[in-house]
């Protein structure tokens, strides 16, 4: 009964704080005034906002819940193992090519092959078992490597794909495009039905491969199928809002807090705190200024960055650095 009366008000606050989001940025409204027909157009671009923003944050903290699990780290986070970086770059040739212009699914799909192909390299430290820093040091150098590689695409880019690329790789959430959210959001939603599915084999994994192994688990494929499925909600989010960081190394804790490590709960309220994180700093980076919209990552990285600090220091503290 007590945890039945927690996850309602939980549940009952998250929702409490999205309908804030809704109603505010640079213009404040009422409940009453967003529903008023003189105000239906502006409701209709929130609500698209605040749908965005949900699921864009929903899969970057369920992706980084599952990394952390399978690498046994608590900074690992899609952003820092580069895995965001390579999808970006994916998604970028998705546009170059036009290839993002024929169907809904192309852009998700490419960011999605830039993202398998980036977790590819950076696992490779972890061939003889190795899931410390030098893993997380790999997705450093491997994110900086495709930002670089698309600053280069970038450069050669003609006068009108420029302009959608920068704004994409800002941070956009406005969700214009219905059908790449429609698309994308089916992807997120897929990707945490797997994840929910093999909840039993996350929890064997984040106690050890060898618990694991003895659990009638397959470490190296569930292993395998897991990041992917990480892979796959962080590139759906990137084919989305371009590249956002630190959520999926923030929230996963904050969802650990509320509902305990048992992964078939973590992963719904990672999920759910998530969306409800992304929107709220959404709705910091449209109030700041009344005439200019900072972008979300902006917000994101100011309050990721030094929680990401603190947790390192934090691990070396106990003595858990590698």
């Amino acid at each position: 009964m007590k945890r039945a009366c927690r996850i309602a008000f939980f549940l009952l606050a998250g929702a409490a704080l999205l309908g804030v989001a809704l109603c505010g940025g640079s213009e404040w409204y009422t409940p009453a005034e967003l529903l008023s027909p003189d105000l239906e157009a502006i409701l209709a671009l929130r609500l698209r906002r605040l749908v965005t923003a949900f699921l864009v944050g929903s899969a970057l903290a369920t992706g980084g819940t599952a990394c952390q699990a399978v690498l046994r780290n608590d900074l690992a986070d899609p952003y820092l193992l580069g895995i965001s970086g390579g999808a970006s770059l994916g998604a970028a040739l998705a546009i170059l090519t036009g290839a993002a212009m024929q169907s809904a699914f192309a852009l998700p799909g490419g960011a999605f092959l830039g993202a398998l192909a980036a977790l590819a390299v950076v696992l490779f430290p972890a061939r003889h078992g190795d899931t410390g820093n030098r893993v997380l040091l790999s997705g450093v150098i491997i994110g900086a490597i495709s930002g670089s590689l698309l600053m280069l695409i970038i450069s050669v880019m003609g006068h009108s794909q420029l302009n959608s690329i920068v704004w994409w790789l800002l941070g956009n959430l406005d969700g214009r495009d219905t059908a790449l959210l429609a698309a994308a959001g089916s992807f997120i939603f897929a990707g945490l039905v797997i994840l929910v599915l093999l909840a039993r084999e996350t929890n064997a994994l984040s106690i050890g491969a060898d618990f694991a192994h003895g659990f009638g688990v397959d470490p190296a494929r569930a292993s395998l199928v897991l990041l992917g499925t990480a892979a796959l909600l962080a590139a759906s989010a990137v084919s989305l809002a371009g590249v956002i960081g630190f959520v999926g190394l923030v929230v996963p804790h904050i969802a650990r807090r509320l509902v305990g490590p048992e992964h078939r709960r973590l992963y719904p309220a990672a999920f759910f705190c998530g969306g409800v994180f992304l929107a709220l700093c959404d709705l910091g980076a449209r109030s700041v200024y009344r005439t200019q919209e900072l972008p979300a990552g902006v917000i994101t990285a100011l309050i990721g960055g030094p929680f990401f600090l603190y947790l390192l220091y934090r691990k070396q503290r106990a003595g858990g650095g590698q």
